[in-house]
């Protein structure tokens, strides 16, 4: 089974994605963040696919608005989502936290706990299966994007350094699937950062190239994202809280 898994894409609202885990030729799925709740219905309904699970990274409304109607159309499908943050994500269902384990889809999830965007932010990771073709994936919300990582609304530089730190030490062919296309915005206020490093510049190229045809820039790889993200490359806390004020006054 787990050979045949398959993570899709879902463009939502401006720039969010929504991603759905499924199967294969299996029936059941599995979604990450859904933002809004109506064109994952039509996408699920249209493979006949029934919805098990939603996973979720943290409370922002980009981000839980559509699992109410999700759950009118699948009233038993799980919500994971971190107990610290029952408050703000009361329809949780399944209450986790950092180091937790459990399966899905025949498949193991790890939660990591990776505070900085929000306080009580989490990741799932599914390591790869050794025999098979199912790589590791990681839906990371809002700490990790292609090329940048989260706004600190809610925790310190201490914090983020910390939590990408620990994404950064998974194996480099795990696939990052980010919840915004923020990647061409990203490398170009990267490479005005950095004009001197030629690896900035050519991801820049390669990111507007794809854009130009339309084309999604996640997945990323953790490989891809220690070698041009700066905020992975940041030295201590110090430097990626000045990179991130860069960042959050860049007008390029």
């Amino acid at each position: 089974m787990a050979a045949a898994d398959t993570v899709d894409l879902i463009p939502v609202l401006d720039d969010n994605y929504v991603f759905v885990w499924h199967g294969g030729s299996g029936s059941k799925a599995v979604v990450v963040d859904p933002a809004v709740a109506e064109p994952v219905i039509a996408w699920l309904e249209q493979r006949q696919l029934e919805l098990v699970a939603i996973l979720q990274t943290h409370h922002h409304s980009d981000h839980i608005g559509g699992t109410p109607g999700l759950l009118a159309r699948w009233p038993g499908a799980e919500v994971f989502a971190a107990g610290a943050d029952r408050a703000r994500i009361p329809i949780q269902t399944r209450s986790v936290a950092g180091g937790e384990r459990f399966t899905l889809l025949g498949r193991p999830v790890q939660v990591l706990d990776v505070p900085g965007h929000t306080r009580a932010h989490i990741a799932y990771y599914l390591p790869a299966v050794p025999g098979t073709a199912a790589r590791g994936e990681l839906f990371c919300g809002d700490t990790l994007f292609v090329g940048g990582c989260g706004r600190l609304f809610e925790g310190s530089p201490a914090q983020m350094q910390q939590s990408l730190q620990s994404l950064a030490a998974l194996p480099a062919d795990t696939r990052v699937w980010c919840a915004h296309e923020y990647t061409e915005g990203n490398f170009a206020w990267a490479a005005a950062e950095r004009p001197h490093d030629p690896a900035l510049g050519e991801r820049l190229e390669e990111v507007r190239k794809l854009r130009a045809a339309g084309r999604f820039t996640v997945p990323s790889s953790i490989g891809a994202e220690l070698a041009t993200n700066l905020f992975l490359r940041a030295a201590d806390a110090a430097e990626l809280g000045a990179l991130r004020e860069s960042k959050n006054n860049w007008r390029g």
